[in-house]
């Protein structure tokens, strides 16, 4: 499955900005995919946002309470709905798609076999 992510761009603190990712069509159904958001800071490694799984839905510590995950199976897309967003927020957003996730596995960017070109976010003050 290939993934597109998009939506990214310069926002302001406090604001809100939503991303949206769209897979395109594979060989399975695109609602048995655990779809995970990761962000990617300059000079930091990749790290979980949060994910929509067959397990629920999960967020990193950082952005609970402010972000929203959502899917659109019929659509094959997935969203990222930031709102009140800060500094410590900008980075590359990427979605990944995972196939037979595990629940202890699904805050690791490895656990996902398919993961799309970012779009990037930036945080003014």
């Amino acid at each position: 499955v290939q993934l597109q992510a998009s939506g990214g761009g310069l926002v302001q603190a406090g604001n809100s900005l939503r991303l949206r990712c769209a897979a395109s069509a594979s060989g399975r159904a695109f609602s048995t995919y655990g779809m995970g958001w990761f962000r990617q800071a300059p000079g930091k490694e990749a790290e979980f946002v949060g994910a929509v799984t067959r397990f629920g839905t999960f967020y990193a510590d950082s952005v609970k309470g402010r972000f929203t995950i959502s899917r659109d199976n019929a659509e094959n897309t997935v969203y990222l709905q930031m709102n009140s967003v800060n500094a410590e927020d900008t980075a590359i957003y990427y979605c990944a798609a995972g196939a037979g996730l595990i629940l202890s596995s699904i805050r690791q960017l490895s656990a996902y076999a398919y993961r799309g070109q970012g779009t990037q976010v930036t945080v003014s003050s």
